[in-house]
């Protein structure tokens, strides 16, 4: 009986080693475990330096959104009296949209109506203007625009184009009746006129 208890506990005891890496091949189970953890753990901090770049750039991202101010709703309804001669080009009226006042100058909206007959001497003059974002809509009539990199274009009802920041470009002609949706960001910029 002395024999069977202690084959039972050699026998658990070989069990137990086996199980917990202190048997025959302990050293190699232990350096093949350690090695294992040494690769998960480098592959860990090497995906938490890559991310970290990210994560830097979301934190700031989220705190220059909170840093901007609550953008309000802005509604506009067309009324006549509303186009002003109060904007840019001196040959146009303009509707603002109240798209500034709303987002405290992230951007601003705008119907441009442009005075006809077109004067080439008064209206053709390339320039550009410093913004992130402009993008234009022909709601009404046409316009001729000559953009660098695109050339002469027909913009018809409908049309719709974007200007990449300081693009240089031109307005050639336009029908006596167009009317015009222009979105540009910031709503504050500046414009520059080119000697051609």
């Amino acid at each position: 009986m002395a024999k069977k208890t202690a084959s039972r506990s050699a026998a658990k005891t070989a069990v137990r080693k086996k199980w917990t890496g202190l048997g025959a091949g302990a050293k190699k189970s232990s350096a093949k475990s350690s090695a294992r953890k040494t690769i998960k753990s480098k592959g860990r901090v090497s995906a938490a330096k890559k991310s970290a770049p990210k994560a830097a750039a979301k934190t700031a991202a989220k705190a220059a959104t909170k840093a901007l101010p609550k953008q309000r709703i802005a509604i506009s309804h067309h009324r006549e009296e509303d186009f002003k001669a109060d904007g840019l080009r001196t040959y146009a009226r303009y509707r603002d949209l109240g798209i500034a006042a709303a987002s405290h100058g992230l951007a601003q909206a705008h119907v441009i109506r442009l005075q006809g007959p077109c004067n080439p001497d008064e209206v053709s003059k390339l320039h550009f203007h410093d913004v992130d974002f402009q993008m234009v809509y022909v709601l009404k009539g046409w316009v001729k625009t000559y953009m660098e990199g695109e050339g002469e274009t027909l913009m018809q009802q409908g049309s719709a184009w974007t200007q990449p920041p300081r693009i240089r470009h031109m307005i050639l002609d336009y029908s006596d009746d167009v009317e015009l949706l222009e979105v540009i960001l910031p709503a504050e910029f500046k414009t520059v006129e080119l000697k051609a």
